[in-house]
């Protein structure tokens, strides 16, 4: 390790689940701190994002990948502590926001340098801890795998989430046009708020009857599954591209295979959390080049809707699996 921060202790506070179940199994707990090595950077935190995939962790049903922290965690900002000996690009203090394979809830933690981006100017540590999984996730999914384009029309189930109010945002911002769904008439006026053409009560509209009627929609970014991929797939136009990134109405669906023929359509989906570090780098170069000037000419606002303290991780759970969040909740260290 390089540049060795006398100030680093041995050991931090983290969050760790006790046992699957629900938020009250996040306690805060002492850990060793963690040592960079090969190409890491050791990131001293001051604010974590909270994301859907914690809490399937927390319940038992997303363990962390092959060798990351059992600490939950996906993203967050800070500055750099410590540098592994192959880091080049950073230095000690530099303020960064990160996408992480685990261990945000924490004090400190590591992380491959190729997933960190410097913070945008102009953003607070809070505001730059809601960037790094879902702006990671929407530009990997919508923009280099869909190829969302200016005038075309993007589809997004979930619109008032921390990932469709970036996906909203992002694709605003580049000239697209949006249609956005949610479950409830108060969120559909909160979606109309944030620019988009369209909004849907998923459960009461016939929302694919009517996108198909105004007209389709170009790509889709369906976080529901289940029996939403159906109904995405009839209102595509053809040479429509659908991206699936979770399946909150079930990993299974029932599929009009003719429908995808005639229309030239493309299914693809993907996780974040299994990426390697190259693929990370890569797109993190993709977001520097193309999102971080839009983000710093104020086109482009991380929405954030509470802000908790790190040990009330657990209150920001329960915010989370609530529904009644409108952008990122964010854990703010002390």
């Amino acid at each position: 390790m390089t540049n060795p921060d006398a100030l680093i202790p041995k050991t931090m506070t983290a969050i760790e689940i006790t046992e699957h179940g629900d938020p009250e199994v996040l306690k805060p707990t002492t850990r060793p701190t963690p040592t960079p090595t090969g190409n890491e950077v050791l990131i001293r935190i001051k604010a974590a994002g909270i994301n859907r995939p914690e809490v399937l962790q927390r319940r038992g049903f997303y363990p962390p990948p092959p060798g990351a922290t059992d600490i939950p965690g996906l993203e967050a900002a800070g500055e750099i502590a410590a540098l592994g000996p192959e880091v080049s690009g950073f230095t000690v203090g530099d303020k960064v926001c990160a996408l992480l394979p685990g261990g945000g809830y924490a004090q400190y933690a590591t992380v491959d340098a190729g997933a960190c981006l410097p913070i945008p100017k102009g953003l607070s540590f809070v505001e730059a801890a809601a960037i790094p999984e879902t702006f990671f996730t929407v530009w990997a999914n919508v923009f280099d795998d869909a190829g969302l384009k200016p005038g075309e029309m993007l589809l997004v189930h979930g619109g008032t989430s921390g990932i469709g109010v970036t996906a909203i945002a992002m694709a605003k911002a580049v000239g697209a046009r949006v249609i956005a769904t949610a479950g409830s008439d108060e969120k559909c006026a909160a979606l109309k708020g944030l620019g988009v053409d369209a909004a849907y009560h998923y459960e009461n509209d016939p929302w694919d009857q009517k996108i198909a009627e105004s007209g389709g929609v170009d790509v889709v970014l369906d976080m529901a599954g289940g029996d939403f991929v159906s109904r995405n797939i009839a209102c595509l136009n053809p040479g429509g591209r659908h991206v699936s990134i979770a399946f909150l109405r079930g990993p299974e669906a029932t599929i009009n295979i003719l429908t995808i023929m005639q229309k030239h359509l493309r299914l693809s989906g993907s996780t974040m959390k299994s990426r390697s570090p190259s693929e990370k780098l890569r797109l993190a170069n993709g977001l520097r080049t193309y999102i971080w000037p839009l983000i710093e000419v104020g086109k482009i606002k991380p929405a954030i809707d509470s802000t908790f303290s790190f040990v009330e991780a657990a209150k920001a759970h329960r915010r989370m699996e609530s529904g009644e969040h409108l952008g990122k909740i964010v854990l703010k260290m002390t």
